[in-house]
């Protein structure tokens, strides 16, 4: 088998699901379990300062080894997959030169990963694709970012004569549940410049995101008897349905791309007396977030005129904002990332991500860290698959940036 692959299986054989029910991190053993494997193998390669704390988050530290000042640089990548869909028992399997068509996943339960529903699949065309049963989660999802920074990390042990300065790794648990920022030590990574390893295609770079709040209204209503409800009652279901409706319905998730932002109603429930919705908030352009924040409270203003003082409350917390800000501070940080890429024999392409990542965390927290691709597509479903090839470039871009960042001071 092919090393870069065997290494990946051999991480994804280990059930690392998130458990959203527990309020600990890690909240599953086997994350820490695996944290474990990797600090062995990176004590394999060298790397004698490793260490795992209580909550199951790898920092590891190479020196550098030149005596010039040369940026020192993070690579970090997460421990856990997905609680969405079955995360134990993964079966991969390679589709090796994979020649366009559909693939089967699993015969009994009749799942296809076709083309025609992935129209990715054909960027691969040719190469060797990894692929589930159609059960499970593949754990690229985590799991690619980390197969191909230990893969770079081997490179250089095996090439003590690439230069570089310090470099730092970090390995976190429950990232898809958002602990893995809340829990972070950046005393143990006082790392210049960071990079998260994690999805998108190949050649993609990330290091612009939504900005993004969550609103919380709660529609008061008052309840009585139906049979004396006449100009007595205030529906409260009935109430939130109106605050719906003065959203403008072609601002959400699945009538917007690219640069658009949205309003996303995620969760609405109560009864007569009272009924609470929870809105998402995104927008890239500060100017737009700040006019759509300010619509959801006017909106409630407007419904409270009407329907009396009190009726419609609205309290809206910013959750994360554009890590754009932090990293155009340092265009060498960019320009860096692209030349990695195409020394890979790839054209970097700049995507917004719409959503957050880690990254966007560890920019305002000090450390500017931008994501490049790990490769992975269709990450949190049963039709996620990766490219050995894909993998491979990914693990050749880590390897120059460092050596990029060090030719250049």
């Amino acid at each position: 088998m092919i090393p870069i692959a065997n290494r990946f299986f051999r991480y994804v054989s280990i059930d690392t699901q998130g458990n959203a029910q527990e309020n600990v991190c890690p909240s599953s053993e086997n994350q820490r379990f695996l944290a474990e494997l990797l600090m062995d193998e990176l004590q394999e390669f060298g790397v004698e300062e490793v260490m795992i704390d209580e909550k199951s988050f790898l920092y590891a530290r190479i020196p550098s080894n030149v005596e010039r000042e040369v940026p020192s640089l993070a690579f970090i990548a997460h421990l856990d997959t997905s609680p969405e869909v079955p995360g134990g028992n993964v079966k991969p399997r390679i589709v090796e030169k994979y020649d366009g068509g559909s693939i089967l996943l699993n015969k009994r339960l009749g799942v296809i990963l076709s083309p025609e529903e992935f129209p990715a699949m054909l960027e691969h065309k040719g190469e060797d694709l990894i692929v589930t049963d159609g059960t499970t989660v593949l754990g690229a999802d985590g799991k690619a970012g980390i197969t191909e920074i230990m893969e770079a990390i081997k490179h250089l042990s095996e090439h003590p004569e690439i230069e570089h300065g310090e470099i730092y790794i970090v390995f976190t648990p429950d990232e898809e549940l958002g602990y893995s920022t809340d829990f972070i030590s950046m005393e143990r990574v006082p790392a210049r410049f960071g990079f998260t390893v994690e999805g998108g295609s190949v050649g993609e770079i990330n290091y612009e995101n939504f900005n993004a709040a969550t609103a919380t209204v709660r529609v008061n209503g008052s309840n009585i008897h139906p049979g004396a409800a006449r100009n007595k009652m205030k529906n409260a279901v009935l109430l939130a349905q109106k605050f719906i409706s003065c959203i403008p319905e072609n601002e959400t998730p699945e009538s917007t791309e690219n640069y658009e932002g949205y309003y996303h109603i995620s969760d609405i429930r109560g009864g007569i007396e009272k009924c609470i919705m929870t809105y998402n908030i995104r927008d890239f352009n500060p100017e737009n977030y700040s006019f759509r924040k300010e619509r959801i409270k006017k909106t409630a203003e407007f419904l409270n005129e009407y329907y009396g003082k009190g009726t419609f409350e609205v309290q809206v917390e910013d959750y994360y904002l554009n890590m754009k800000q932090k990293v155009d501070a340092y265009p060498e940080l960019m320009e860096n990332a692209e030349k990695a890429i195409r020394l890979a024999g790839i054209e970097p392409k700049c995507i917004p991500v719409r959503g957050g990542t880690d990254g966007v965390t560890i920019s305002f927290m000090g450390m500017p860290c931008p994501n490049i691709f790990s490769g992975e597509q269709n990450g949190q479903s049963v039709y996620e698959f990766i490219s050995v090839q894909t993998m491979e470039k990914a693990t050749q871009v880590i390897v120059n940036l460092i050596r990029i960042f060090a030719e250049a001071s």
